[in-house]
């Protein structure tokens, strides 16, 4: 499907919008990035209109180039053409009982910021120092930090004792969730940097490093260990409802 006509957040939402229905209607997993993806965007777009960042009308840009990324691979992924190491990770679980809803959206996390947003920075940063970008580029941790609360929310519907763990665990999830988005921002704004730096040339080989070394980190996520894996079989079989209800769930 072309991307070409994408030019606007309000674009990229609906084709997020084609996504969940999709997968709701096919009882697909797929839907759960898709959702979480769409609050993200959401949240980006009522950023620019609030005049949040520095430059708005960059960050727009910065929004689409990004989110291209992922429905590109998607649409991909879809026609059976050859994707980025990364996507074909997360995308290759969809057809997996065993991973949790989580997992679902850590390993498309995984391929979104730690390969995608990098490229996506550089790109928007092209003709311009990289830097101008820096905080209008950290703006982005704190729009995915106000989402912690309302995505723990949605998940307690699908694994009801994930709420008891909140309660006893006062919030610590929260520091842990910030700080694992706080590193994989800060390692795509480094990745960001080097793509800016480098001679077009070496765009090609950094970008394919990158894709290998993000798509091994997703195997923490899929086969964290015995012990991780005993307890994510238990809260897989303790989840509530059908793809399609966990997606509305989601959705809040």
């Amino acid at each position: 499907m072309s991307l070409t006509n994408v030019t606007t957040i309000e674009q990229i939402i609906d084709r997020l919008d084609d996504i969940i229905e999709y997968s709701e209607l096919n009882n697909s997993t797929f839907g759960y990035f898709a959702v979480l993806y769409q609050k993200v965007t959401m949240k980006v777009k009522e950023g620019v209109e609030n005049h949040f960042f520095d430059n708005n009308e960059r960050m727009e840009e910065l929004d689409v180039i990004f989110a291209k990324r992922y429905l590109e691979a998607y649409y991909k992924y879809q026609e059976q053409i050859k994707v980025s190491a990364s996507w074909e990770k997360a995308f290759s679980i969809n057809s997996d009982y065993w991973p949790i809803v989580l997992q679902h959206l850590l390993i498309g996390m995984n391929a979104h910021i730690n390969l995608d947003l990098g490229i996506a920075a550089a790109e928007v940063s092209k003709n311009h120092p990289i830097e101008d970008l820096k905080n209008d580029f950290n703006k982005i941790n704190e729009i995915l930090s106000s989402l912690v609360n309302e995505v723990q929310n949605d998940l307690a519907k699908i694994w009801p004792t994930l709420k008891y763990i909140l309660q006893k665990t006062k919030k610590v999830d929260d520091f842990l969730v910030d700080f694992s988005m706080e590193l994989a921002r800060d390692g795509a704004w480094k990745f960001a940097t080097t793509l800016a730096n480098q001679p077009s040339s070496e765009l090609e080989h950094l970008i394919s490093k990158r894709d290998q070394d993000v798509a091994d980190k997703a195997n923490i996520i899929t086969n964290p260990g015995f012990i991780a894996n005993v307890i994510l079989y238990t809260i897989r079989i303790g989840e509530r409802g059908t793809v399609v209800k966990k997606t509305t769930n989601l959705k809040g």
